[in-house]
């Protein structure tokens, strides 16, 4: 696994040179929700498409 300071610069280096703060702040951002998205995946399971039609067809109106 990688140490947070080698993401950092890994990330630093994929931005164009002209970004700014927030756009730092945001690629952090949605990193950490991938991270502990993928996370909970791993410990709480996952659902099948199938499921989730199912589940928002109860809501979804047609």
């Amino acid at each position: 696994m990688n140490t947070a300071k080698a993401e950092m610069q890994s990330l630093l280096q994929k931005l164009p040179d002209d970004c700014t703060f927030e756009d730092i702040q945001y690629h952090l951002y949605v990193i950490e929700k991938v991270r502990k998205g993928i996370e909970r995946a791993e410990s709480e399971g996952v659902i099948s498409q199938e499921a989730v039609e199912a589940r928002l067809s109860k809501w979804a109106t047609k």
